[in-house]
């Protein structure tokens, strides 16, 4: 689509914040007007739209495109998405950990463990760890705590906290990048500690760090959107 407006500009408006292109205000997808918890997520998408040149490429806008999510997604199938969010407790790619190599072992304990153990002092939810191939049974009363937490977000955090969990396979590594906690590149370490260790023996080809390469941006991409509602201004 080439772009069709030449100014863009934010308002306050019924307790949230617009994005005007030309003074119309940016709609969704399935036409809902853009409405924005906060002065910085709005301040972020209008930064996304002044960037566009002659044509407007949607992939170079994420902010703009979880927006979009919260509002025609997440508001209408919210259900759905806490329950495929707060399942991760039950089998979370932290509480998986390797019987050999000793050096991958100690590795994921090195790293994976302190963030179970901030989880559970945060959250009073430990989970269990396991070396089986079998799945672990976590503590029901832990399983409920998360299922609670994640049911109690508004869309726009839902929708970010579901988009870290969704790439790193993990409800607490989403989490600890929401509570700022770790920072997207921790994140990403941690996500992709197993798939390091090997790519160190064996190499990385070229497909490899194309995608690593971008699960790296989603991550930044959802730091950015969950920094943002954290920063709720008045106009």
């Amino acid at each position: 689509m080439k772009r069709f407006y030449r100014t863009v500009a934010t308002a306050a408006e019924d307790g949230g914040h617009l994005v005007l292109l030309d003074g119309r205000a940016v709609r969704t997808p399935a036409k809902a007007v853009l409405c924005l918890p906060t002065v910085s997520l709005a301040a972020s998408v209008a930064g996304e739209w002044q960037a566009q040149d002659a044509e407007i490429k949607p992939h170079s806008m994420p902010m703009t495109q979880l927006s979009f999510t919260a509002l025609d997604l997440t508001a209408a199938k919210r259900h759905e998405i806490v329950e495929a969010t707060a399942t991760y407790a039950s089998n979370d790619l932290l509480c998986y950990r390797a019987e050999r190599p000793e050096a991958l072992r100690q590795r994921q304990q090195a790293l994976w463990q302190p963030l179970l153990d901030w989880a559970q002092r945060r959250y009073d939810a430990p989970l269990a760890v396991t070396s089986s191939i079998l799945s672990v049974e976590q503590p029901e009363q832990s399983v409920e705590a998360f299922f609670n937490l994640v049911e109690g977000l508004e869309e726009f955090a839902l929708t970010g906290l579901s988009h870290a969990v969704s790439v790193t396979g993990s409800l607490i590594l989403g989490l600890a990048l929401m509570e700022g906690f770790l920072d997207a590149a921790g994140i990403f370490e941690a996500s992709e500690l197993d798939e390091s260790f090997q790519l160190e023996q064996w190499g990385e080809d070229a497909e490899a760090t194309r995608l690593r390469a971008a699960r790296l941006a989603d991550l930044e991409s959802a730091e950015r959107f969950l920094k943002a509602l954290s920063l709720t201004q008045q106009a």
